[in-house]
């Protein structure tokens, strides 16, 4: 979940949150903030593009989102500075409910902190909320994200070191 969303000052940290999430195992991006459909279509292209699944809901009432998911057994992390350290934050994930990650824009409110089953500290230094995911993510996943097969893709990277190998993806019927 995507806190604090300005669609004039936070559009390209958002849609960067966004393409993180996606390609490093998230299912879906929950935004708290301003509505964007440029932002919404945008990423909904990348999907279409490079595969899902994914998507990206715009949340009227985060608090009430929050307090619904935790009703639902689900578990929330909330990536800041002022937490437990990344490396042993982990261990106190479990891996078999489902997962809120919560990273903030503007000053986020003490309610996210009281909410989170653990509030992870990634770095002690001031940086991107992008980087904080990302990282996060790689982590919780020990990597896998890596080989992470995406349905539905046109488009395919291959990996080398030199060179820029696209694969395009042969369309399935539902496609067309």
């Amino acid at each position: 979940m995507r806190l604090g969303h300005r669609p004039t000052r936070d559009k390209r940290i958002t849609t960067h949150v966004c393409l993180v999430a996606r390609a490093f195992g998230a299912s879906a991006v929950h935004i708290a903030g301003a509505r964007d459909e440029s932002l919404q279509l945008s990423i909904t292209k990348v999907t279409e593009t490079w595969g899902g699944p994914f998507s990206v809901e715009f949340i009227p009432n985060p608090i009430r989102f929050v307090k619904e998911w935790k009703s639902k057994g689900g578990q929330l992390a909330h990536l800041t500075m002022y937490g437990a350290q990344l490396r042993d934050a982990l261990n106190h994930i479990e891996q078999e409910r489902d997962l809120l990650i919560v990273v903030g824009g503007e000053k986020v409110p003490a309610f996210y902190y009281d909410a989170a089953d653990i509030n992870v500290a990634v770095g002690s230094q001031p940086h991107s909320e992008v980087a904080a995911l990302a990282l996060f993510l790689d982590r919780m996943t020990g990597g896998n994200w890596e080989s992470k097969a995406f349905t539905d893709a046109k488009l395919k990277i291959i990996p080398s070191e030199r060179g820029k190998t696209v694969k395009q993806l042969p369309f399935k019927k539902k496609d067309i």
